[in-house]
């Protein structure tokens, strides 16, 4: 047998079964006698609800029901909860609403659902909803969304030390200050969300499927909340999911939906989400605004940071999810320099707009865009060079552990060498010839770097893993990670070879079904492979152990002469052995579960250098190279980590060069709702990129794991506008908002043509 462990680039073990068209998605799905949900969304950003006529579409052919929020509240179907503790900025608690499921008595945002129409078929509820009549009275947009909350502040969060950060300010040779915006996306994932819920009213239990990250979080959230029964009253099952990038959370209304018509109905109910409502149906990333101090002494050492940033949350706070990306990664505001004092004050303010929730690094590519824009703009106003302000301001190995001015605490890494190597993989001192080259074709061409560090696998938390052989020695891998199309089975596919010596083909795999994985968390935050891979590696020692008593029983020999290697139990210094399969044939089954829970977080890190080129006449930006070298600790398949680097990636540059979803000011209409206003990056828009791995791995997991499923767009955004703007600088632009599209591009150079 070949080997197939850790370390190997592997192709994934289940792209051929994808490829052929026999994935499992939650819309392949369809149960005897489905009927099929569609949601009535509001048209306005701001409106009372003075009265529904529903009687048009309920009289529609092939109507089961048409239902709205009175229905919900009489059916006593509960909400979501915020649980994370928060004060406004006067001391008072946080103010927060939860959606109800059905806007009540008032809307809130353009998609805000109103009604629910069942119908036998997906085209007779269509038909229907269009005849639901909902008298609406218009509200302003401008002013408060909720009236108990007149000045729309949801919460203040601060992190880091304010009367030490004042003290360095005052005491600085230089202060550099800057505004910069993240925009609002969407995740626009490959498969939009969909639900099929069933009720079995014999038994009273729920089965939901769904594509979700967090299959168990969404039982617990649906029986304890919203319908008050016992876990084991309800079963979720998440099949293939169609990506997620952090938007398919725990919380969404549709999931409750289906499962509270099915039981009302009393047969199955399907809600499949079309890609024209998405964008008004799914939660949003990003959305902030930040205003950041940089304070240096003479040298140019960096002395303290301060960052006021404005958070807008949407129209409801619904779960911590609305939360997280708001706070739970502000420590990377320092990124992998040393500052002896930092302070960050982050404002989270409703608007009539979906709710946020976290996107592909949740607050990490925020945080680094800010930092890395700032050493840039520092640089270019005390006529410094970059790369050597970086340099001189790096935390070294030697510092390691080190403590930093906002929470985090880094356990290793080698920042200037990471630096270093990116800077000769993209060529760097070979940049000024490009430029020139450039120039006399009449073009603008320009370099950036970041450097990105993020914090992965944080706890509080575990992770769980279940190794089984059964009677017949046929062994199968159960996983509390949910796989969102990462290749989860290929890679924990090979750390369960690489243990126990069996080969791929041996393994079931199997996650994602409430009913047949005990116990999991789910996957988020670049922790699959460092909790839920230490997890499986711990449930392979045990089932090691536990096989090694049996194994001396047939070998007639002491359990303290055996070795167990490839898959076999061997008496040392002989060659008599038997294998795993065997053993667990003779013991009737083997079965261990194990979870693994961090002490500590883990620091991916890496350097981005992004080189574009800029056609003066027309704006447009061309991205010319890109290269990066990352430290995501042990590499279990570096076929698999080029391809999250290259995704994340794609990701920020989409976000840096067109990604945007924008709200008229005045009416919040949505005004990028499909792919003809939201654009795309495709394959023509981008170039081939350079990766190289620069692994230190981590003492915080067996594995040595950080992470990589958000690296990519935590290093792209900052990297891809500092390049932008150094192509830029010389004709006299010192700032620009993202998306860089060729309008914005194109004005901002007329602009600066008309100042000089």
């Amino acid at each position: 047998m070949e080997k197939f462990g850790v370390g190997q680039p592997l192709q994934r073990f289940e792209d051929a079964r994808l490829l052929r068209g026999e994935g499992r998605f939650v819309h392949d799905l369809a149960a005897p006698g489905q009927a099929y949900l569609v949601l009535v969304r509001s048209p306005h950003a701001h409106a009372r609800i003075a009265a529904i006529d529903r009687a048009a579409a309920s009289a529609a052919p092939g109507v089961l029901g048409v239902f709205d929020g009175e229905d919900l509240v009489r059916d006593g179907i509960g909400t979501s909860e915020v649980t994370l503790q928060r004060k406004r900025p006067d001391g008072t608690p946080m103010f927060w609403r939860a959606h109800e499921g059905l806007a009540r008595a008032r809307v809130r945002y353009v998609g805000d659902p109103v009604v629910a129409v069942v119908a036998q078929t997906l085209a007779q509820a269509k038909d229907a909803a269009d005849l639901v009549a909902v008298d609406y009275q218009a509200l302003p947009v401008e002013g408060a969304v909720w009236e108990e909350c007149p000045d729309n502040v949801c919460n203040v969060h601060e992190v880091g030390d304010p009367a030490a950060t004042d003290a360095a300010f005052a005491g600085a040779a230089r202060v550099v200050r800057r505004r910069y915006l993240v925009s609002r996306v969407h995740a626009q994932f490959m498969e939009p969300r969909g639900a099929l819920g069933q009720y079995d009213p014999a038994t009273g239990r729920y089965t939901l499927h769904l594509d979700v990250q967090y299959p168990h979080r969404v039982r617990d959230l649906l029986a304890e909340r919203i319908f008050k029964v016992p876990k084991a009253a309800v079963r979720v099952v998440a099949g293939d999911v169609g990506g997620a990038f952090g938007a398919k959370g725990w919380a969404h209304l549709e999931q409750r939906h289906v499962l509270w018509l099915a039981r009302k109905l009393g047969r199955p109910v399907k809600w499949t989400c079309e890609r024209s409502e998405a964008p008004l149906a799914d939660e949003h990333g990003r959305d902030c605004v930040s205003e950041a101090e940089l304070a240096l002494d003479a040298a140019g050492k960096f002395l303290a940071l301060r960052v006021r940033t404005t958070n807008k949350l949407g129209a409801y706070v619904s779960s911590d999810r609305q939360l997280l990306p708001t706070f739970s990664n502000l420590g990377s505001l320092v990124g992998m320099y040393g500052f002896a004092a930092a302070h960050v004050r982050v404002l989270g303010e409703f608007s009539h707009a979906a709710p946020i929730a976290p996107y592909r690094g949740a607050g990490r590519p925020e945080a680094i865009y800010v930092l890395e824009r700032l050493i840039d703009d520092a640089a270019r106003e005390l006529g410094m060079d970059r790369v050597e302000l970086r340099r001189r301001n790096l935390v070294q190995p030697g510092a390691m552990p080190y403590r930093t001015a906002l929470t985090f605490t880094y356990d290793c890494g080698e920042f200037e060498r990471v630096m270093q190597g990116a800077l000769v993989l993209g060529d760097w001192a070979g940049f000024a010839a490009r430029r020139d080259a450039a120039r006399r074709r009449g073009r603008l061409r320009g370099i950036g770097l970041a450097n990105a560090i993020e914090r992965a696998g944080a706890p509080p938390g575990d992770e769980t893993a279940q190794l089984r052989f059964d009677a017949a020695g046929a062994a199968t891998i159960l996983m509390g990670s949910k796989s969102q199309g990462q290749g989860h089975e290929t890679t924990f596919r090979q750390i369960a070879c690489e243990r126990l010596g069996l080969a791929p083909g041996d393994f079931a795999y199997v996650d994602g079904d409430t009913d047949a994985v005990a116990r999991g968390t789910g996957t988020y935050g670049s922790r699959s492979a460092a909790l839920g891979g230490s997890a499986l590696l711990l449930a392979g020692e045990k089932i090691i152990a536990r096989g090694k008593p049996v194994a001396a029983r047939l070998l007639e020999a002491a359990e303290a002469d055996l070795e167990f290697a490839r898959g076999r139990y061997v008496i040392s210094g002989t060659d008599r052995g038997v294998s795993l399969k065997d053993v667990a044939v003779a013991a009737g089954g083997l079965d261990e579960h194990a979870s693994f829970a961090p002490s500590a977080e883990t620091f991916p890190n890496g350097c981005h250098v992004c080189e574009v080129e800029i056609d003066p006449e027309t704006g447009t930006v061309e991205i010319a190279r890109y290269s990066v070298v990352d430290d995501v600790g042990t590499v279990i398949n570096p076929l698999t980590v080029a391809g999250q680097m290259h995704g994340g990636i794609v990701q920020g540059l989409g976000q840096i060069l067109m990604e945007q979803i924008v709200y008229d000011a005045e009416t919040g209409q949505l005004l990028t709702g499909s792919f003809m206003d939201y654009a795309m990056p495709r394959a023509a828009d981008l170039c081939n990129f350079e990766l190289e791995e620069h692994p230190v791995p981590t003492a915080h997991n067996p594995l040595g794991v950080k992470g990589v499923g958000e690296a990519g767009a935590v290093g792209a955004l900052a990297a891809a506008m500092n390049a932008i703007l150094d192509a830029l600088a010389p004709l006299g632009v010192s700032a620009l908002d993202m998306p860089a599209t060729p309008e914005r591009v194109w004005r901002a150079l007329r602009g600066a043509a008309k100042a000089r």
